[in-house]
């Protein structure tokens, strides 16, 4: 039985720190990525060019149109625009009315949403009350939709809460700590929402303005495709959120709150890279990779966890070339027919990427569904080039291993199975990469990056095995790393991110594995926990 698989390289303190950093912005964003669906939903509806606007492509228009976009009756004023203009006009009295859903929610409720979820990730509740107070004074300081304001401010209002609270942690007199601690709050608050109204709010304007004025100079010059050449590799190294999540995301919702759509949602999610990768590997791939890659590719495209397909480009990192070109030319498609999405499609599966560009038109769902065609045609046909040139080396590889043979056995019958794992943990173990483990196993945590994605697929193919197993007294769950907090019994997480866990949760079995979706550690788990369960007996 193995508990662990060899440990990988150290990775790179830029790296890790990258990841970190990545990390943290994701997790700002992505517990909120309902709340954008929904702006998005009600803004591809209700604007003038949405299903029921006065431009809909469809020919319908829903009376209360302009009530709900905001502008009092003129449907061509949308949102925080209009009420910008009122009150820049001095004509407060008619701001109520310009207000209506869209725009009030990309300009207050989004943006608080970020910066309380920033807050209570740097000092709970208190924090996030406090960030939330302070980026209010970000968001009425200038009329965009302050994200990446809300990024910043929402975590540095949270510290200075944390540090003012250690000023005078344990001096409060018994009786005094509420009135203490909600006064300083409110105070703090107070002061760092003016801060933010005078003067952090027109600096943040200014980043977004040079950010945008970035983008718009790439897209005039045709450079914008050439973004894939960091995108891509950045994905598989799980550095994308730092990019994404810091840059494309906040530029994207000011775009599409002016124009309904933004090109930049789909640099990085769009699938196909991804799904063309895979199938070259279905088609041309050997051993392991080759079995496993139709399971994966449907749990990409559809369920939309591109990490799943990051170990096979790491077992093949030439490939990586592959994935540049096919997302330089799914780029290069929207940007010359104007394709792009209302909203994040978070997670990137060609559902959520079908929701969010259909509301700008079947037109654009066309262009978005050529733009996904195209960078999966361009992947395929390098990483077939690359695997075909390589293939004899790699079967001499592993063409002879007993693990081939399986993985052959189960390409031939479409799908895995529980004897084929087992037959795969045999061989495992006669290699001798077993590590045991004296602690009794009770919960198991599967973590990643973001702790939404692939982390859940594993954790419920093990929740499953478990199950068929007779094994009822185990948690199987899924977090965020950064969220590990020393009580899990074991932790899962894929190779490349084995020593950031370990740092985070040095106490606990750690596994590494090489594919969510399907590893033969998972019956060695299973094993192990059983034959725990038989000695108690």
């Amino acid at each position: 039985m193995t508990t662990t698989s060899p440990a990988p390289a150290k990775a790179s303190g830029l790296r890790t720190g990258v990841q970190r950093f990545g990390t943290f912005l994701s997790g700002m964003i992505m517990p909120n990525i309902a709340a954008f669906i929904a702006w998005g939903f009600i803004t591809m509806l209700f604007i003038p060019a949405g299903f029921f606007g006065a431009d809909s492509p469809f020919g319908w228009h829903w009376a209360p149109v302009a009530e709900i976009i905001g502008g009092g009756g003129d449907s061509a004023a949308i949102g925080w625009q209009g009420a910008m203009t009122a009150l820049s006009e001095g004509d407060g009295g008619n701001f109520l009315g310009y207000v209506g859903l869209v725009g009030p929610m990309v300009t207050y409720l989004l943006p608080l949403l970020i910066a309380n979820t920033a807050g209570r990730m740097v000092y709970g509740e208190r924090g996030g009350v406090v960030a939330t107070i302070a980026t209010m004074g970000v968001i009425v300081g200038t009329n965009i939709p302050m994200f990446l304001g809300a990024m910043i401010m929402g975590p540095i209002a949270a510290w200075l809460t944390k540090q003012m609270d250690r000023l005078w942690d344990g001096k409060i007199r018994p009786g005094f700590e509420m009135l203490v601690n909600n006064f300083s709050a409110g105070i703090l608050g107070m002061i760092l929402a003016i801060v933010g109204f005078f003067a952090f709010g027109p600096v943040m304007l200014g980043i977004s303005t040079v950010l945008g004025a970035a983008v718009d100079w790439l897209v005039s010059l045709n450079l914008l495709p050439l973004v894939s050449i960091i995108v891509e590799p950045a994905k598989v190294l799980f550095l994308n959120n730092a990019i994404n999540h810091g840059v494309f995301t906040p530029l994207g919702i000011e775009q599409a709150a002016e124009t309904g759509k933004s090109i930049l949602f789909l640099i990085e999610a769009n699938p196909g890279p991804g799904i063309g990768l895979l199938l070259a590997f279905t088609f041309f791939g050997v051993g392991a990779a080759k079995a496993s890659a139709p399971g994966a590719a449907v749990i990409q495209f559809f369920g939309g966890i591109h990490e799943i397909y990051f170990p096979y480009a790491l077992s093949k990192p030439t490939t990586i070339l592959a994935l540049i070109a096919g997302g330089a030319a799914g780029v290069t498609t929207n940007m010359i027919l104007g394709g792009g999405l209302g909203f994040p499609a978070a997670p990137g599966s060609i559902i959520a990427v079908t929701a969010a560009a259909v509301g700008s038109g079947i037109g654009n769902l066309l262009v978005v569904y050529l733009s996904v065609l195209i960078a999966a045609a361009v992947t395929f046909v390098i990483t077939a080039v690359i695997l075909r040139a390589s293939r004899k080396r790699d079967l001499e590889a592993e063409g002879d291993t007993f693990g081939a043979a399986i993985a052959q056995t189960e390409a031939n019958k479409g799908k895995s199975s529980a004897a084929m794992d087992a037959l795969r943990t045999s061989s495992a173990a006669a290699g001798g990469s077993a590590v045991a483990t004296d602690r009794r196993i009770s919960n198991v945590v599967f973590a990643c990056d973001a702790g939404m994605g692939s982390s859940a697929m594993g954790a419920s193919v093990l929740r499953n095995k478990f199950k068929k197993a007779g094994i009822e007294d185990v948690t199987v769950t899924n977090q965020a790393i950064a969220n590990l907090d020393g009580t899990a019994d074991l932790v899962i997480t894929q190779q490349q991110l084995t020593d950031r866990a370990k740092a985070q949760s040095p106490n606990s079995v750690h596994v590494s594995v090489d594919n969510f979706m399907n590893s033969p550690k998972y019956e060695e788990v299973v094993e192990m926990v059983r034959e725990q369960r038989d000695a108690d007996a």
